[in-house]
């Protein structure tokens, strides 16, 4: 392929936050190493939904995932099945809803929570946690070093070209204290930290990394709807590509043809947002 590819996803964080709180990134973007825009997502801006958009790059309108509860094998081609048709190698360390909208559905405990699978036309290697039992008392999510670890050592180990990294930490804190709270500004703080030793091992293996959110939150915790900060948040880049003025606000679904662009991969005709990096 053209080159590889790692895309970070921290699930609902608005972009207040980041600009605020995440300072190793933001002191990249200062540096002149990253590249920062603001995002706005399809809508609804629920999880499931944004998920399956960031992958299609088509509307939930469209693959008809209209919330967290309504999860199933999409039909459209997505960034997976795309770097597979190219000859390039997959992973992802993530929720089991991208193995169930990605690869089968439904999502089996035993079978997909770890799989290898070199022939596989969409994950050849997957990593998946399942947050079985999260309520607002018990979050039910996975260290992010750990996640951080194990995308690093699939890379590694298999030779990634496309890689996903997906935590619902972020969001579960958000949900449970809401945004102006000591409690959500310390936990992206700690993100901030344990995410930033691995974007120099990232960038040294040879990748260009994207880092972003899949929605944004309100006040009161809350997405889904129509709202700035439901709706906002920011993406980086990390890479030699230019992208537009700073001060431009990217469509979601031009994440998946960006990334398609940047591999060396097939665009499907289902992606019709235009590329955001040359």
């Amino acid at each position: 392929m053209d080159r590889k590819l790692l895309l970070i996803v921290l699930d609902g964080v608005p972009l207040r936050n980041w600009t605020r709180l995440f300072g190793n990134l933001e002191g990249w973007v200062q540096s002149g190493e990253a590249q920062r825009w603001t995002m706005r997502s399809v809508l609804p801006s629920i999880s499931a939904s944004c998920y399956a958009s960031i992958h299609t790059g088509v509307t939930p309108q469209v693959h008809g995932c209209t919330g967290n509860g309504n999860v199933f094998r999409l039909s459209q081609p997505d960034i997976f099945s795309q770097v597979r048709r190219a000859g390039g190698v997959t992973g992802a360390v993530a929720h089991s809803f991208w193995s169930s909208f990605f690869n089968r559905h439904p999502f089996d405990l035993v079978r997909d929570i770890e799989y290898d699978e070199p022939d596989s036309d969409t994950i050849n290697h997957g990593r998946f946690h399942t947050m079985t039992g999260y309520g607002l008392i018990n979050q039910m999510t996975p260290s992010d070093v750990d996640l951080f670890a194990t995308l690093t050592s699939l890379c590694a180990r298999h030779g990634l070209d496309y890689g996903l990294l997906h935590t619902c930490t972020l969001d579960s804190m958000g949900h449970r204290f809401f945004h102006e709270s000591q409690e959500m500004d310390h936990a992206c703080v700690v993100m901030d930290e344990m995410l930033a030793p691995f974007v120099p091992k990232w960038r040294a293996l040879g990748y260009e990394v994207i880092v972003t959110a899949d929605h944004g939150q309100d006040a009161r915790g809350h997405h889904g709807g129509h709202d700035p900060l439901q709706q906002e948040f920011a993406l980086y880049y990390f890479g030699d590509a230019q992208g537009p003025a700073p001060d431009t606000v990217l469509d979601q679904l031009q994440l998946a043809p960006t990334i398609l662009t940047r591999l060396g991969a097939p665009l499907p005709e289902t992606m019709q947002a235009r590329p955001f990096l040359e």
